[in-house]
Parts: C-alpha cells; structure tokens; sequence
C-alpha cells in the first residue's frame, strides 16, 4: 500500500444534509491527509475544490481505499456499482430511514472518519447475482445484483405467466404479479416486503419469493447458493414483464424470454466498524420488544454496531430488569 490514500464518496445529492455532511467528511479526511475523490454528477452540488473528480463507471473506484456512502440503502447500492468491480470497500451513512446497508448514523459521522483514518475497520464479502437474459436461443443482456433481482409485469391489469425452473428441472407454474430472487443481503430489502424470510448475511443461499401468485403452491423458497433459479415468460402473454436489478437497472422481457439468476462471481465488499450481532440489527432497525429477556447471565452483553446505539440513543430507555442483562437498553 502506498502513502497516499484515497476516498470516493457518494453522496445523495437531493439531501441538503448529505451534501453539508459531505462537505464536512471532506474537510476532515484532508486534514488527516487523506484525499476525496467524487462523482462527476455529485460534484458540483457537493463542491470541494480540491476534489478529484471522475466519471461514473466500473473504474470510478480505482486506486481508492474505501468507498464512504452518504444517503440511504438507495444510495449504498449506488455505491456498490461503482466500487464492485474494483473490490474496494463500501461504507454506508445511513441518511434515510431503516438503512439495513449502512454501518453508521449521521450523529456518528466524527467517530466514523477517525475509524476510517486509522484503518479501524474489518471488510467483510456479500454474495451476489448474476443475471442472463435469453431470448430466441440467444443472451440478450447481462445484469448484476447485490440485493435482489425481481421480474415483474409491466401491465397493471393482467398477470405475469412463466414457468420456474430450480437446477434445470421444472418447480411450477405460476401467474403472479412477478418473483424475486434475492440474497441474504436483500432478505431485508424487496423480498422481505413480500413475505420472505429473514436470512443472516453469513449464510449463503437465494431466496425466490413470488409476488402475488394465484396459485396453490406459492411459498418463498430458499435454494442452494449453487443452484441455477430460471423463469420462463410463456409466449401467451400479451403484454412484456420487466427485470429490476435492486431496483436501479432495469431490462425489457418479451413473451418468451428466459431469465437465468446464479450466485455472482464478483462479490461486493462491505466495511465494518464493529462487530455487531445480527440480531441486534434487527432489533434495533425494526424496533423488535426484548424487555424481559433473561439470557446471558453468566455472560458479558455484547456491544452492537454503532447504527445500533445511534438510533436507541433518541428512543426512550425502555425499564431494565436489574436481575438481567437486558438487550433492549441502551448499549
């Protein structure tokens, strides 16, 4: 590693705070000697002269050591865009409101650049998807996701018709409003909104959850990261379904065309500041109600991450049993 370091940051440039914050974070990694790096289309609203400013592509994250997200989930997953390719970490602020993808909060943001300027974080890898379009024996387009792939129907007033297919042999038929295919990541994203299961991100696996289906047989399924998920659109539709790729990159799907998710080949990089339980994320991020829970008496309480004490620290102290260790308290 060389002595000069670099920062990319992204910001959600329709918040009037993201772009203060980041104004701030830039002043604060270049006294520590360290360089900002920024989006062309970010870098006029954000406006820091001594900014190295790049164009939005694969390339964008080069040569950087992180890359510090300032907005919410949305914006995170901008982020991953551009520093997948490169392998180069993401750090998410979380600026919007659940920010299951973010590792800190705004109030956080001091403790958060002094981590990132004395290296104090882990990095940890989340699986994604590939996604091939066919069409007439053909590939017609490639996509990527880190959350979740979803196919949909384009028209309000009818069904989607297809077929899904698991590891080449045929699961069901079903007309639906659409299926999503998603990661542990996006288990809290898309296809938690439609009745998916909640999956720990160390665990590797794809969730398939139906939207809607009219059909008997209609549960989310949760397959084998090895496995190869296909959706067929059968020709009778009248109308094109539509492939969302975390909800920012979108493909047209004619009657007929083929839509094959596999585990990714290049992962995306997460920065970590803590070692916080999963757990306490959920709990912290969906306001779950622990009082009374009597577990880990003879046990220390772990510390959760720093997103988990930012976000009890404005919620009333709920009454701790003085007999318990109490994981619903303010860490």
């Amino acid at each position: 590693m060389t002595d000069e370091r670099t920062v990319l940051l992204v910001v959600h440039t329709g918040r009037s705070e993201a772009t203060h914050l980041a104004r701030e974070s830039a002043a604060k990694l270049a006294h520590a000697g360290v360089g900002v790096r920024l989006l062309a289309p970010d870098a006029e609203d954000v406006g820091v002269d001594k900014a190295e400013v790049v164009e939005v592509t694969p390339a964008a994250a080069e040569g950087c050591e992180m890359v510090m997200v300032l907005g919410g989930d949305g914006t995170i997953l901008r982020g991953a865009e551009v520093a997948r390719a490169s392998g180069t970490p993401v750090l998410g602020v979380n600026l919007g409101h659940i920010g299951f993808l973010a590792e800190s909060e705004r109030d956080d943001l001091d403790v958060t650049i002094d981590h990132v300027v004395h290296r104090k974080y882990a990095v940890e890898e989340r699986m994604t998807l590939d996604v091939t379009i066919t069409y007439n024996g053909g590939v017609v387009a490639s996509q990527w996701a880190l959350n979740e792939a979803s196919i949909e129907k384009s028209a309000r007033e009818r069904m989607l018709e297809m077929v899904v297919e698991v590891d080449g042999r045929p699961l069901s038929r079903w007309g639906a409003d659409g299926i999503v295919a998603a990661t542990p990541t996006g288990s809290t994203a898309y296809a938690f909104s439609a009745g998916g299961p909640i999956v720990w991100p160390e665990l590797e696996a794809m969730l398939v959850v139906p939207l809607s289906a009219h059909a008997l047989f209609s549960r989310p399924l949760v397959v084998s990261p090895r496995s190869v998920v296909a959706v067929e659109l059968m020709h009778r539709n009248t109308e094109p379904g539509v492939l969302w790729c975390d909800g920012r990159r979108t493909e047209e799907l004619p009657p007929g065309a083929r839509v094959e998710v596999r585990r990714g080949v290049q992962p995306v990089r997460l920065a970590r500041l803590h070692r916080g339980l999963f757990t306490d994320r959920l709990v912290a991020k969906f306001g779950l109600p622990v009082q009374g829970w009597r577990g880990g008496l003879d046990r220390p309480p772990r510390h959760a991450a720093a997103d988990v004490g930012a976000i009890r620290r404005n919620r009333p102290t709920p009454p701790v049993d003085e007999h318990s260790d109490d994981v619903g308290a303010t860490p």
